[in-house]
């Protein structure tokens, strides 16, 4: 059997949550709620009138997508995003995606993806105390060293 990469999980989790907290994003344009309006109605300012927290939560969700799933498309002539050190980061995304969890959390339609980033989270914990990297290339391994032939 072969060892779990738990990076590839957490980015399939990751990406699970970035998709519905768009599309929760996109649904409190239409139908803004605080989720917890049943304890205080000192939140409501951030949807109504100005959508501002639904505004954050479509470019938190935008942000992971991108940053989960990068495309090819180069920033400058040498480098891709895919080759930066912010995308190969796991503490970066440790310290971003609280922030994502915490936007969607608190829009009514945005719970689940909420929910998703804190499990994803705690998986991209997982691999970095086991010393896992994240490759330039989306769903490929990391190289190998090579074994050079030296003295016995």
């Amino acid at each position: 059997m072969g060892k779990l990469i738990k990076n590839h999980w957490a980015r399939l989790i990751v990406l699970t949550a970035a998709i519905y907290q768009v599309a929760a994003a996109l649904e409190g344009f239409f139908w803004p709620k605080i989720f917890w309006d049943f304890l205080t109605t000192n939140l409501d300012g951030a949807v109504r009138p100005i959508p501002i927290l639904q505004t954050l939560n479509l470019i938190l969700g935008i942000l992971a997508l991108a940053w989960e799933w990068p495309l090819n498309i180069p920033l400058s002539s040498t480098t891709k995003f895919a080759e930066t050190v912010m995308h190969r980061s796991i503490e970066a995304r440790l310290v971003v995606y609280p922030l994502s969890s915490l936007a969607a959390l608190l829009l009514y339609q945005g719970t689940n993806p909420g929910i998703y980033y804190l499990v994803g989270m705690g998986v991209y914990f997982w691999a970095y105390s086991e010393g896992e990297v994240v490759c330039p290339e989306p769903w490929t391994l990391p190289r190998r060293r090579s074994r050079s032939v030296g003295k016995v």
